[in-house]
């Protein structure tokens, strides 16, 4: 019994291998791993997961879409350039196509494979699998596209406590702090997939090259491979809650948030609405004679 209880908890032996770690005969972390993966991750990930989509549908039946509230001025301005639009939903369709593969491999045995069986199972997990590996490097050069684009408009300042003091305006109608070209909530959500893209990025070429990237924390080759698994999962979940909410908010949360994106162009009024500094200072551009009156393009 003491020697089964000695190889249960990594018990080192030896052998004629070259590979130090074959003289484990049960390397008892990866029991770890799997209890961690199976219970707290999924349980809490999924109340994660159901408490944003909860949050939003009470937001949306108690405040409703958020309005332009002084109307349409039929004046469109320029808010993000062709090179801007095409980061960004290059981004968005492989961070679409990598959350759904890997909430797949999360929680697709359990939900997926009682309804489609496990021939469909399968086959939808194996072009998950090639998706998400090669959906990986799209994201990992897009991340680079829209950090580079955008960083120089996302830096903390004095105007963001005021928009943090009237919650940017969300909870009360006829309330609209100034804000520049990005408020502090496009703020959060643009550090937040910056910093939490990254943790994905070197996490998930751990994954990806296994054994390779000697930095990740760990003993053993095979500790490293189960941190950068956990990790991968953890910041993968919250990073997914994060764009939920700005989904919501891009698309039927804020009237004309998602022509931005679509068209590159906004109406005067919603500029003035929700970012009156950006207008003033564009305003302040077409005075001149020789600067044109919308932004330039990204």
């Amino acid at each position: 019994m003491a020697q089964a209880a000695l190889l249960r908890y990594g018990a080192q032996g030896t052998t004629s291998t070259p590979d130090p770690v074959a003289g484990v005969l049960v390397q008892s972390e990866g029991w770890d791993w799997m209890v961690f993966r199976n219970g707290p991750l999924k349980t809490y990930g999924g109340y994660a997961l159901a408490a944003i989509v909860g949050f939003l549908l009470i937001f949306f039946l108690l405040r409703g879409q958020i309005k332009v509230e002084s109307g349409s001025s039929g004046r469109k301005i320029m808010r993000f350039g062709g090179i801007a639009r095409l980061g960004h939903w290059l981004n968005a369709i492989a961070f679409i196509l990598l959350a759904l593969t890997g909430l797949n491999m999360l929680y697709g045995r359990s939900l997926l494979l009682p309804i489609i069986g496990p021939e469909w199972f399968s086959m939808l997990t194996s072009f998950g699998k090639i998706s998400h590996n090669w959906g990986a490097f799209v994201f990992i050069f897009t991340t680079l596209w829209i950090f580079i684009t955008f960083v120089s408009k996302n830096f903390l300042s004095r105007d963001d406590f005021g928009w943090i003091i009237r919650a940017g305006g969300m909870l009360t109608k006829g309330v609209h702090p100034p804000a520049r070209f990005f408020n502090f909530g496009e703020k959060i959500v643009f550090w937040s997939a910056i910093i939490g893209g990254a943790g994905i990025i070197i996490t998930g070429l751990a994954l990806l090259f296994p054994y390779q990237l000697t930095f990740i924390p760990g003993e053993l080759a095979i500790h490293k491979m189960q941190f950068a698994s956990m990790w991968h999962s953890i910041i993968g979940l919250g990073l997914i809650v994060v764009i939920i909410g700005h989904i919501y908010i891009g698309t039927i949360g804020m009237e004309g948030a998602l022509g931005s994106m679509t068209s590159g162009y906004v109406d005067r009024n919603w500029a003035s609405e929700h970012h009156s500094l950006w207008l003033e200072e564009l305003d302040a551009k077409a005075a001149k004679p020789d600067v044109g009156a919308g932004e330039p393009a990204e």
